[in-house]
């Protein structure tokens, strides 16, 4: 017999999906931006633990077991975390179908969904089956560093599709107002392709460094020292540009989310800065390149919010979950003590009563 937490939880879960609020569809859009993330995270995971070709076939793990079973010649625990980053995969696609139902469903201006919001929720699953078949490229092709870059740019522009969802979510459908002066805006955008250029730069330093994600795997034929140089420079280049875009927000009097939003971006890419010295410096220590990966992560999610915090669209019209017995007006009742009173009605003047003739005048 199930307890009735469970079914509460449940139905609490089904409710938020079937009939989501405003709060409650917000919510669902975060954990979507958490799990595109996450299989970021995990997948660098993989990769520097040296676990690439852990699974050497695909879709199966190996030719003969669709999990990590077997003798492939590489060690057991290789084999687990690869089929288990598979197994995360999976996850997030659930969660992804579990947001698009909730778009689906979403409807704050009544019986008429919001298009944007659909659309932008089909890209999670669609995104997730184009990742895995890539994943299935980059296995087959011994992790040809290639592929792996686009694998992992095709995830990045996953993580912007979840983050724009979850800002659409809390945005009306009126049409974008600036808040901001357009040469600011213009900094926040050349920031954010900054930003693009220097992740992909970020993918041929990994293609071309000695962390491939397995060993004697194909690897990209240049100097290790000016593909990280590059890829320095262009960081220089990025904080440059957020400085004067932090320094632009303060004079231009932008709201301060966006503010906020600017110094904590500026924060991201002095830390990542200095973490990307010590491990260049320090010889690519694994722990320390995966959080590297992770703020490169947090830098884009961050830096994707402040172009879009630059802007207003107008507050979303709340569902009827969503409003409170005030915005209620109260009908009359039909009757009783409880019923409201009537709206008070003219009284006219009543004509004077004729007096008779010997009546006493005063």
């Amino acid at each position: 017999m199930k307890s009735v937490p469970g079914n509460l939880a449940y139905r609490r879960l089904a409710d938020a999906v079937l009939a989501p609020s405003t709060a409650a569809m917000r919510r669902i859009a975060l954990a979507g931006v958490v799990a595109s993330g996450g299989i970021v995270m995990t997948g660098a995971g993989v990769r520097l633990s040296e676990s690439g070709l852990g699974c050497p076939d695909w879709p199966r793990c190996t030719a003969t077991s669709i999990v990590a079973g077997g003798d492939t010649g590489d060690p057991l625990i290789h084999r687990w975390i690869e089929f288990g980053n598979r197994l995360v995969t999976v996850a997030i696609f659930v969660v992804a179908i579990l947001v698009c139902v909730a778009a689906w469903q979403y409807r704050p201006d009544g019986p008429r969904r919001r298009k944007d919001l659909v659309w932008l929720a089909l890209a999670q699953p669609a995104g997730i089956v184009a990742q895995a078949v890539l994943g299935g490229i980059v296995v087959l092709t011994k992790l040809d560093p290639v592929w792996v870059s686009i694998h992992f740019l095709l995830s990045m522009a996953l993580v912007a599709a979840t983050v724009a969802l979850y800002v659409r979510c809390g945005e009306g459908t009126a049409r974008a107002r600036p808040l901001v002066a357009r040469e600011v805006r213009l900094l926040a955008a050349g920031a954010v392709g900054v930003l693009g250029l220097m992740l992909a730069a970020g993918t041929v330093v990994t293609g071309t460094g000695p962390l491939a994600g397995a060993g004697r795997i194909p690897r990209f034929h240049l100097p290790l020292s000016g593909v990280t140089q590059l890829h320095a420079d262009i960081g220089w280049l990025l904080g440059g540009l957020v400085i004067a875009l932090v320094l632009g927000l303060r004079l231009a009097g932008a709201p301060r989310p966006a503010v906020r939003l600017g110094w904590v971006l500026l924060g991201l890419i002095g830390a990542q800065g200095v973490i990307g010295y010590a491990q260049y410096f320090s010889g690519l220590p694994a722990g320390l390149v995966w959080v590297h990966v992770t703020g490169a992560v947090l830098i884009w999610i961050t830096a994707l919010l402040l172009v879009f915090a630059l802007r207003d669209r107008g507050r979303v019209a709340a569902p009827p979950a969503d409003r409170t017995a005030r915005d209620v007006v109260p009908e009359p009742a039909a009757g009783g003590t409880d019923a409201a009173p009537a709206a008070a009605q003219p009284v006219e003047p009543q004509p004077a009563e004729p007096q008779p003739a010997d009546a006493p005048r005063r």
